[in-house]
């Protein structure tokens, strides 16, 4: 998994529109990227909607939010009509933006182990540099947990 101090990768993937996204090239503008497993699925829904109604106080800061998943562009469409998402969904069907930033990996439920994104937000300084890492997110309180993260 990438870590503070490490460059976003240099990958193009697309979003929900279609148009071609590189988190890496986005100069001068601080970030937000959060991977999540699944459109429409509770965990994500609620961690969506957090951004989606808490989203001006990052851009106070300056901040825009990314969020990724493996979710098809049709999905993505859906997922943002349904619940009113005012931020960019990237689609990465082919998990290279998920495998370079390291959120793909072991997972458990049920008592069962599978393969999927491990839920995880990275915030990014103006030159695509990683300043934190979340890997315990509270969907729920996601903005609060990064407001507070950027205060300390």
């Amino acid at each position: 998994m990438l870590q503070a101090g490490d460059k976003i990768p240099d990958i193009d993937t697309i979003d929900q529109d279609g148009n071609v996204v590189n988190l890496s090239k986005l100069e001068n503008k601080k970030l937000i990227i959060y991977f999540y497993p699944k459109d429409s699925t509770p965990g994500c829904t609620a961690e969506a909607c957090n951004f989606r109604d808490e989203q001006h106080l990052l851009k106070e800061r300056g901040y825009q939010i990314f969020g990724v998943s493996a979710d098809s562009i049709a999905s993505h469409q859906k997922f943002i009509e349904k619940h009113t998402l005012s931020f960019t969904l990237l689609s990465d069907e082919n998990k290279d933006l998920i495998k370079a930033f390291g959120v793909w990996g072991s997972k458990k439920f049920m008592g069962k182990s599978y393969e999927g994104i491990l839920r995880t937000t990275f915030i990014t300084d103006e030159k695509g540099k990683i300043t934190h890492v979340i890997d315990k997110v509270k969907t729920n309180d996601s903005t609060q947990q990064i407001l507070d993260l950027l205060d300390q």
